[in-house]
């Protein structure tokens, strides 16, 4: 049971391996929707993640010989890293089962801390099915991810520190993948304060929870496709089921292009590094349909390899019309190009890729292609951009842009 007592004892045993994450007060969001947001950032844990909190409670609750049987889990990665920071603070051997689409810095970090990881599946279901085996297999003591009262419990200390600082809060925004965060937040502030609202948000496209939720019982999604890899699960957890049945009171889901603007936003606005699961309480800012709260939204994580971080800001971009691409014909004669470089010069744009086909057409002389990938400073600017362009007469087409 998640009582409160479980709740005191848990925030005192995970101050052992957390660092504070004091709320951060966001100008920026807040003057977006209205209300006041602040920001709890998880992603500052020193593993990266809230996680370290629920493995590292579970982990002490354990007997001595359950521990030195070695433990086992299943993760996309941040839990994994939790288990085995935790393993280790403990002394004990870790066997951590990955999906193999699990970004890299999360597969290294989980081995820094002396986890041995094994890669299985595409998804976090397939991974931890293995892990059930390897654990019946070799006698390992498994710690889910998420379907453990005990873990939840661990989770659910952030919910403490929230109130504690903000006794006055009215929302907390909490990610959901399988549940376990969602349950302990959401069970310990109906216990603290019923009257606070508890949001959920999942990925659409992973939007196990929420179908669980309408069916009235817990259901496996066929097939998950969301870019919030921390987040990509079939079927929430069984046994915390009935808790976010009872203490969630609304799941808000987002799609993965709001994923990839939010990313930017935090950047941009807070210099900070949230993954894609981390930012789907950022995201789901802009669905809330109230003005004047007290909202917070807790940043789950920060782990993300920077090929991903790459693409995630060079979309982003493309998104707020920062990063465009034309096309145009002109005719194959000197002087054109350089005529179109001073009208976007005037225009302040900065190009930073040039393509130019002369095999567009058998008449060069008529018409040559010419492609130009440029940034501007947002919607109103690229219009007017594209808008000196067909004055000049150079009917400029919008293409994909790509850097």
């Amino acid at each position: 049971m998640l009582t409160l007592d479980k709740f005191e004892e848990a925030a005192e045993v995970v101050k052992k391996v957390t660092q504070e994450t004091k709320l951060v007060y966001s100008d920026y969001f807040s003057s977006q929707t209205g209300n006041k947001v602040y920001l709890k950032p998880e992603n500052m844990q020193v593993t990266g993640a809230y996680k370290i909190r629920g493995a590292y409670y579970k982990i002490s609750t354990l007997s001595q010989e359950e521990r030195e049987k070695g433990l086992i889990t299943a993760s996309a990665g941040n839990h994994a890293q939790g288990v085995a920071y935790a393993a280790k603070a403990f002394g004990v051997k870790a066997v951590i089962v990955m999906p193999t689409t699990t970004p890299l810095i999360k597969v290294e970090r989980t081995k820094s801390y002396g986890a041995e990881v094994v890669l299985y599946g595409d998804v976090y279901d397939e991974a931890c099915d293995h892990a059930y085996e390897l654990a019946e297999k070799n006698g390992y003591t498994f710690i889910h991810p998420f379907d453990d009262p005990a873990v939840a419990t661990g989770q659910g200390t952030i919910a403490m520190e929230i109130i504690k600082e903000l006794p006055l809060v009215d929302y907390i925004l909490v990610p959901i993948g399988g549940g376990g965060l969602a349950t302990g937040v959401s069970t310990l502030v109906k216990l603290l304060n019923p009257n606070i609202k508890v949001i959920g948000v999942e990925p659409a496209g992973a939007n196990c929870m929420q179908a669980s939720l309408e069916e009235g019982e817990v259901v496996t999604l066929p097939a998950v496709n969301t870019i919030a890899d921390g987040t990509a699960v079939k079927r929430p957890g069984d046994h915390i089921f009935p808790y976010i049945q009872k203490n969630v009171d609304e799941i808000i889901t987002v799609e993965d292009d709001e994923l990839v603007v939010a990313f930017l936003d935090m950047v941009e606005n807070h210099k900070m590094i949230v993954e894609n699961s981390g930012l789907l309480t950022v995201a789901a800012l802009k669905h809330l349909k109230f003005q004047n709260k007290k909202v917070v939204s807790i940043l789950s994580g920060g782990n993300m390899d920077v090929i991903t971080m790459a693409s995630v800001v060079q979309h982003g971009l493309i998104a707020r019309d920062r990063i465009f691409t034309v096309s145009t014909l002109l005719p194959d004669r000197p002087g054109e190009l350089v005529r179109v470089a001073g009208i976007i010069a005037a225009k302040q744009g900065n190009v930073i890729k040039l393509e130019h086909n002369q095999f567009v057409s058998t008449n060069r002389n008529a018409a040559v292609e010419l492609r130009i990938t440029m940034e501007a400073f947002g919607t109103d600017h690229k219009k007017e951009i594209l808008d000196a362009l067909e004055e000049a007469g150079f009917r400029p087409k919008l293409a994909t842009a790509s850097l």
